[in-house]
């Protein structure tokens, strides 16, 4: 094996890596929200949990990718730890279907027929689709760009995976390398090369592809094959560590439960390897891809089988090598940038949960205005710092999100989120100015005449009740609640400009001192941007799903459009009228 078959044994890794990232890149968005719905049908069912970790794994062709999304659910508070076991189980079952994939490598037959099953001879035809289906996309969002994508990392798969074939083709008559061979029986030291080389390159699909690929000079025997393999499901465990740095300890629990499975796993099989080989003597022939395929699935099935009756022993045994500690809380989990509709999904609960503290910051600052409170107030500025930072970071992350290939549905939702979290915070503002202008009449003393107190108390309903209508539009993506906020505005803009006409013939009649009067009518300003801000969420909402009308148009329609809902916007404006005198 000169120079040149270590630079084509290098450039086929490159190839295999890269065909296996497109390929999963794929497979992903053709599942599109799939995912999603799969976590949010999960329960306490651990066989329901163990098929989903098959499913997903299969999906993005990765059981380190689906431990690193796990750390992420369980930090983000997505999924706790006792339902990620099945999970990782199952995925340790899902990486078994690369190697059989790759073992087709190995067939070996004249018919034409069977040829046509090696991958070297439908690769090419499945990469000149996929181009083809790549050049007809229309669009960054067409349906044909992820299939396209997947069977062109396919096909540059399959071409790595021959360029290391022929790469290691030569070491087939290599004397030293058929005596270091010998070394790697010892069960220990072959564990330890396939644990070396997938922490290396963090894939233990890529190393086990690796080893099929050796395995076809003829070299390879079962004795050497087996703990590599078993090695190779430890290595694996590596991205699963890293990622779990800097994450809470239920995260951190996540990745040492990934790791004790392997461990735990690998050692029984090394022992039931000895007692066979003791017995049987029977692992002396040589290996070939299919074989190593059936190796490397027995032994997930065997760990499977160990562990999965001990789950609630090694449940236990994670929480003590694992101690809980002061956690601090994490808004999103940049882990979830790898799976973009879980993401979303995530984003949407987490501007949710914004949007509850925004209502509470509401709620307390127009109670400050009747009966002031300096733990109100404190619990305000809290709340509005919170609210800041939960901005900060959300649209920090949606922006990394969006520079992914998404579908269109996703990139709209996105669009959605950026804008509705920045309307909740303008929100919290303006409550924030509400509860700046309570502080102002506290320390002066100064008190509000009752007419004027009577029409602000209907103001101030009218706009909580705007409120949770569109938060219940927004929690619940609920289009009926949205298409009644722009109307609700529009009275809540009646009211108020009845309140303030009413109130600028008091200052007139010298009822009122005109400095109270400016600080009355930033109040009932402050109120009529938080009801136009609730416009702008639902507005963006139902927008969202009709993305051919211009905004301008869609609001224009939504203060016309209201026969549907006119009695309940005849109550709310029967309720909360203000007359003018």
């Amino acid at each position: 094996m000169d120079i040149f078959s270590i630079f084509t044994l290098c450039g086929g890794l490159a190839f295999f890596l890269y065909g296996m990232i497109v390929m999963s890149g794929g497979l992903e968005k053709i599942s599109g929200g799939k995912l999603e719905k799969l976590l949010e049908h999960l329960t306490s069912n651990p066989v329901k949990g163990f098929f989903l970790g098959i499913g997903m794994t299969i999906a993005v062709q990765s059981s380190s990718a689906v431990s690193v999304m796990l750390v992420g659910f369980v930090n983000s508070g997505i999924m706790k730890l006792s339902q990620t076991i099945a999970i990782t189980l199952g995925s340790n079952i899902g990486t078994t279907a690369t190697s059989w994939i790759l073992s087709l490598s190995g067939i070996q037959s004249t018919n034409v027929f069977v040829r046509m099953l090696k991958p070297e001879s439908f690769s090419p035809v499945l990469a000149l689709v996929g181009v083809i289906l790549l050049m007809t996309s229309k669009n960054n969002y067409s349906k044909r760009k992820p299939i396209g994508a997947f069977l062109i990392g396919f096909s540059v798969l399959m071409f790595g995976m021959g360029l290391m074939s022929s790469a290691m083709s030569p070491l087939a008559n290599d004397p030293s390398f058929a005596k270091l061979l010998v070394l790697f029986q010892n069960p220990i030291l072959g564990l330890l090369v396939g644990l070396v080389v997938t922490a290396v390159i963090q894939s233990s699909a890529a190393s086990v592809g690796m080893l099929q690929a050796l395995s076809m000079t003829g070299s390879i025997s079962y004795a050497v094959a087996a703990p590599i393999v078993a090695g190779q499901n430890i290595g694996t465990c590596v991205t699963a560590l890293l990622s779990s740095i800097g994450v809470n300890s239920n995260a951190k629990k996540v990745a040492a439960s990934h790791i004790i499975f392997n461990i735990t796993g690998a050692v029984t099989f090394i022992i039931i390897y000895e007692i066979f080989i003791h017995f049987f003597n029977s692992l002396s022939g040589m290996a070939n891809p299919f074989g190593i395929a059936i190796v490397h699935t027995v032994y997930n099935i065997v760990t499977v089988c160990i562990c999965f009756p001990l789950s609630n022993l090694l449940i236990k045994i994670v929480n003590r090598v694992v101690k809980d500690g002061s956690e601090q809380e994490v808004i999103i989990d940049e882990r979830l940038l790898h799976t973009p509709s879980i993401a979303i999904a995530q984003c949407y609960k987490t501007t949710g949960n914004m949007a509850k503290i925004t209502k509470e910051t509401l709620s307390l600052s127009v109670r400050t205005l009747k009966h002031y409170n300096v733990k109100a107030a404190e619990i305000i500025n809290k709340n509005e710092i919170m609210i800041d930072k939960y901005q900060d970071t959300l649209e920090s992350f949606l922006q990394k999100l969006s520079a992914r290939e998404l579908s269109e549905e996703d990139s709209n939702k996105i669009s959605q989120l950026i804008l509705s979290i920045s309307d909740f915070e303008k929100i919290a503002d303006h409550s924030t100015n509400i509860l700046n202008i309570a502080t102002k009449i506290n320390k002066k003393e100064w008190t509000l005449s009752p007419e004027t107190i009577a029409e602000l108390k209907n103001v101030v309903n009218a706009v909580k009740d705007v409120f949770d209508v569109t938060l219940n539009a927004f929690l619940f993506q609920d289009l009926n609640f949205a298409y009644q906020v722009e109307p609700m505005e529009q009275i809540v803009d009646d009211i108020a400009y009845a309140a303030k006409k009413n109130h600028i013939k008091r200052v007139k009649q010298a009822k009122v001192h005109i400095k109270r009067g400016f600080v009355y009518a930033e109040i009932l300003n402050d109120l009529e941007r938080i009801s136009d801000h609730c416009s702008n969420i639902a507005t963006n909402l139902i927008q969202s799903t009709n993305t051919d009308i211009p905004k301008h148009i869609l609001r224009s329609q939504l203060k016309t459009e209201t026969g549907k809902y006119s009695v309940e916007l005849d109550e709310f404006k029967n309720k909360y009228s203000i007359e003018r005198k």
